[in-house]
């Protein structure tokens, strides 16, 4: 069964309970419909008769009464009295951490990764979490009862020896504060062509927003979403996050961050940008818009060249994730970049969520007072 541009295939995981089963499905499905219950139990009954994902024993009807009972659907009533199920803050927050398992899971217990930072420092918080020791590490962080197992596992106990493959280090968060800026961008283009872009970028947020509030408590996320304008959004309604009929008002998204920015206290400040299409939109003196979806407007892009480099002046760096793949953006991508001195990603759907976990944990490194 194929839906938006994804397809979903029969999974076995051992030792689940039907509930888990059918709720791993309906966490996607609710991620993919923005929030709408009744469209996503519409497409896991499509599954169910594909898959056979309930039995006798156990129906959906027993499914939707479950979410019921451990309080992931409620009962909403419509101003016309007509009652609705959604979803509560409690599947919310589920769905921001199954998205961090799903994007971030697998590159956190990977241990060293593929990502290094140009400079090295000494972490002032202990994570509980181990890795092995690479050049450039504090020989402060080296765990040494960890390294002392590794010894006598690899080498053992008659002929004793401590190699560098056995030291382990035990990894720290610095106490420096990083204030970000996730801009995401909902113009009609990210669901053109048959290619749901926006449901990846939703979940990398919600990965993103998990992982600062649980991992960096002292860090801030502020999330905007950018169309023919661009305001704020909460964490918690992200599952909820849907395009528009909407050009791509990159100017005003870039404002709007700018502003958050300038008004928190901490020096340690970047702007993540996820966009697929142009810059095509601009709000006028006067409260019109001015709006070209022609190629790129000579207009248009100058704002966001001098927006990018008011950025700059306020050591504001802008990492800019394209996930479209159109050669004649790249011109406009590498310009915009330079004005900030920031960075710029060309990447599909599929590495978006590594690229973003990446950067953030690159630029803390870097950015430390």
């Amino acid at each position: 069964m194929q839906k938006s541009g994804y397809v979903f295939k029969p999974f076995e995981e051992p030792n689940l309970s039907p509930f888990e089963r059918l709720f791993d499905v309906f966490s996607e499905l609710i991620t993919h419909t923005s929030g709408d219950v009744d469209e996503a139990l519409e497409w896991l009954k499509e599954i169910d008769k594909e898959y056979t994902l309930t039995t006798y024993e156990y129906t959906m009807e027993d499914f939707v009464e479950d979410l019921k009972k451990k309080g992931y659907l409620k009962e909403e009533i419509l101003p016309d009295g007509q009652g609705q199920m959604a979803i509560t803050a409690k599947t919310e927050r589920v769905l921001r951490k199954n998205a961090m398992d799903q994007i971030f899971g697998k590159i956190r217990k990977s241990g060293a990764g593929n990502h290094k930072s140009k400079k090295s420092g000494q972490g002032d918080e202990a994570t509980g979490e181990f890795r092995s020791f690479q050049f450039g590490d504090s020989f402060e962080n080296i765990s040494v009862t960890e390294s002392l197992k590794n010894a006598q596992i690899n080498n053992g106990v008659g002929d004793f020896k401590l190699t560098e493959q056995d030291l382990v280090v035990e990894d720290t968060h610095h106490k420096s504060q990083m204030s970000t800026v996730l801009m995401i961008d909902i113009s009609h283009s990210m669901i053109l062509y048959g290619e749901d872009r926006i449901t990846p970028a939703k979940k990398v947020a919600m990965a993103l927003a998990e992982l600062i509030t649980t991992s960096y408590p002292k860090d801030t996320l502020d999330v905007i979403v950018f169309g023919d304008d661009a305001w704020p959004i909460k964490i918690k309604d992200l599952p909820y996050l849907n395009v528009g009929p909407y050009h791509t008002n990159t100017v005003a998204g870039l404002e709007l961050a700018m502003d958050i920015l300038r008004r928190k206290k901490n020096t340690n400040k970047q702007i993540f940008m996820i966009t697929d299409g142009k810059p095509s939109c601009l709000r006028l003196p006067d409260g019109q818009y001015y709006k070209n979806s022609n190629g790129l407007d000579e207009h248009i892009v100058e704002r966001c060249y001098t927006m990018a480099a008011q950025a700059r002046k306020m050591h504001i760096p802008i990492t800019t994730f394209m996930i479209a793949q159109d050669p004649y953006l790249q011109a406009f991508v590498e310009e915009f970049t330079r004005s900030n001195k920031g960075k710029a990603f060309y990447t599909g759907l599929k590495g978006l969520g590594e690229m973003i976990f990446h950067d953030y944990e690159t630029n803390r490194k870097k950015r430390i007072n």
